[in-house]
C-alpha cells in the first residue's frame, strides 16, 4: 500500500469559489451526491436530500453551538493590544487559547478585556501557561460574560464579521449547547420545515455534542499526515441517541452523520467501546484517514473542505481520495461554492 502524504490532498481552488454570505433560505443551496461505490455524481438542490432517506434510518446530528470565542483587550501593565482566541474549556473560568502576540506575554500577564465598542468591561484575562504546540492556558475572570466581549472567530476566508442578528447564520438551527469555536458546518443546511419533513417521513433525528476546536483552523503540515498531532475535543453521546443508533443498526436502517464532527463522535464511541453504541462523555481524540473502518456511519453528510485538512481527509477515508477528488474537481468546474457558507455534499 502506497504511504500517505499530505501534499495529495490537494486541489485548486479559485477565490471566487469561496462562499462569503450563506445561501437563503438555508436549504435552497446545491447539493452535490456522490455514489462512493460507482462515482456517479447527481447534481440537486439542499432541500432534496430527503428524496434520498429512507423510513427507519437515522440522521445524527452535532448540537453544539459556536461561542464568541475571539476576544480583545490590552495589557494592564503597558497598554498593548492583545488579542485571544478561546479553543477549548479545561475547567471553570480556565480555557486553551491562541495570544496573539504570544512573545510579548509572560505568565502571569493580566489583559483587561474590552466590549465590542472597545470600552473596558471591567473582566480580566490571565496567561496561566504556555505549552510548546503554540497555545497558552488563560483564566478569564467571568466567563459569563462571553457572549458581551467576544465576537465569532469566523475562519480567515471569510471576510465580512457577522455581527447581530445575522450572526445566527453561523449556527445551526438546532444549536443547543454552547461550547465550539467553529460551527458544525454541514448542518447549516437545515431548516426546521426540512428537518420536520424529514422526522415526518419516519426519519430520526438524534443529536450528539462534540465541540469543535483547533484543528478545524489549522492544515496538516507534516507531509506524512500519520504524524499530525490531534488536538482533543470535548464530546457527549447521549444514552437515547446511543440505544437509537443500535435500534437502527439492527432494523437494517442506514446512518447519516452530518458533518465531520458528528462522525468524529460516532466513530470514536464504537472505538472506546465497541458495538453495541453505548453513551460516553469525554475526550475525543481520533483523525480519521484512508484507511479507517467505519463502524456506525453508512452514509455522509458534509461541506466541500479546505485542502490539506483534516475534515477533507475524514472524507476521503469516507468515499476514497480519487473519487472525492474527481467529485471536487466536478464542483469547482460546476461554480459550487465552498467551505463554511458554501453548498453541501451527500456521498451515498
Amino acid at each position: 500500500m502506497t504511504a500517505l502524504r499530505t501534499s495529495d490532498f490537494d486541489y485548486h481552488l479559485p477565490s471566487e469559489s469561496i462562499a462569503q454570505t450563506p445561501a437563503e433560505p438555508r436549504d435552497s443551496s446545491r447539493l452535490l451526491v456522490l455514489d462512493r461505490l460507482s462515482g456517479a455524481i447527481q447534481h440537486r438542490r439542499f432541500m432534496d436530500i430527503i428524496d434520498y432517506l429512507q423510513p427507519g434510518d437515522a440522521l445524527v446530528f452535532n448540537d453544539s453551538r459556536v461561542i464568541p470565542a475571539r476576544l480583545f483587550g490590552r495589557k494592564k501593565d503597558t497598554g498593548a493590544r492583545v488579542e485571544a482566541l478561546l479553543l477549548l474549556r479545561r475547567a471553570p473560568g480556565e480555557w486553551q487559547a491562541l495570544i496573539k502576540p504570544a512573545r510579548r506575554l509572560g505568565i502571569g500577564a493580566v489583559v483587561e478585556l474590552y466590549d465590542r465598542s472597545g470600552i473596558a468591561a471591567g473582566a480580566t484575562l490571565e496567561l496561566l501557561d504556555k505549552a510548546e504546540d503554540g497555545t497558552a492556558t488563560v483564566r478569564i475572570s467571568d466567563e459569563t460574560r462571553l457572549d458581551e466581549l467576544g465576537i465569532l472567530a469566523l475562519p480567515p476566508y471569510i471576510r465580512h464579521q457577522l455581527s447581530g442578528s445575522e450572526a445566527e447564520r453561523y449556527q445551526t438551527v438546532y444549536s443547543r449547547v454552547a461550547g465550539s469555536v467553529a460551527a458544525p458546518t454541514a448542518g447549516l443546511h437545515f431548516t426546521p420545515s426540512l428537518l420536520a419533513a424529514i422526522e415526518a417521513k419516519g426519519v430520526k433525528l438524534l443529536f450528539v455534542t462534540l465541540h469543535i476546536g483547533l484543528d478545524t483552523f489549522r492544515p496538516v503540515k507534516e507531509e506524512d499526515p500519520s504524524k499530525h498531532p490531534i488536538h482533543r475535543e470535548y464530546a457527549v453521546l447521549p444514552p437515547e441517541t446511543a440505544a437509537a443508533i443500535t435500534e437502527v443498526k439492527a432494523s437494517g436502517g442506514r446512518v447519516f452523520g452530518v458533518g465531520t464532527s458528528a462522525v468524529r463522535t460516532l466513530e470514536w464511541a464504537a472505538g472506546q467501546n465497541g458495538l453495541p453504541l453505548k453513551p460516553f462523555e469525554g475526550w475525543v481524540e481520533l483523525f480519521i484517514l484512508p484507511g479507517f473502518e467505519f463502524r456506525v456511519v453508512d452514509r455522509l453528510v458534509t461541506n466541500f473542505h479546505l485542502p490539506r485538512g483534516t475534515p477533507l481527509m475524514l472524507a476521503a477515508a469516507f468515499t476514497g481520495w480519487d473519487s472525492l477528488k474527481a467529485a471536487y474537481d466536478t464542483a469547482v468546474a460546476g461554480k459550487y461554492r465552498f467551505y463554511s457558507f458554501g453548498d453541501g455534499m451527500l456521498i451515498i
